[in-house]
């Protein structure tokens, strides 16, 4: 599957971005999604995940009650809904996925990876 992100930019402290994901090749159903970031000088973290089916969603705690990960099967496309921005959210976001249906918040389980967008907050 080949992984095509968007939406980022530069936004003000608070405000809101939706980042997009969208799959090629094969639908997206068939693989366990994830958003993933890195800034600049850091490791690549995770962000939030989403099941197969979408029923089963995780985010990392700096994002928790911020962020909302989704995904739209019938467009083949994953969207994570960043609110309440803050600046030490600035990094490039990139999505990933994998064929297995297991959680894992690790990069290198990841086969498959959008070019990243970058998202800066800042006023």
């Amino acid at each position: 599957v080949q992984l095509q992100a968007c939406g980022g930019g530069l936004v003000p402290p608070g405000g809101s971005l939706r980042l997009s994901c969208a799959a090629s090749g094969r639908t997206s159903s068939s693989y366990f999604m994830g958003w993933f970031r890195q800034a600049p000088g850091k490791e690549r973290e995770f962000v939030s995940l989403i099941s197969r089916s979408g029923g089963r969603t995780y985010y990392a705690d700096s994002v928790k009650g911020r962020f909302t990960i989704s995904r739209d099967t019938a467009k083949n496309t994953v969207y994570l809904q960043m609110n309440s921005l803050k600046p030490e959210d600035t990094a490039v976001y990139y999505c990933a996925a994998k064929a297995d249906d297991v959680y894992s918040t690790i990069p290198r389980l990841y086969t498959n990876w959008g070019q990243g967008t970058q998202v800066t907050v800042s006023s």
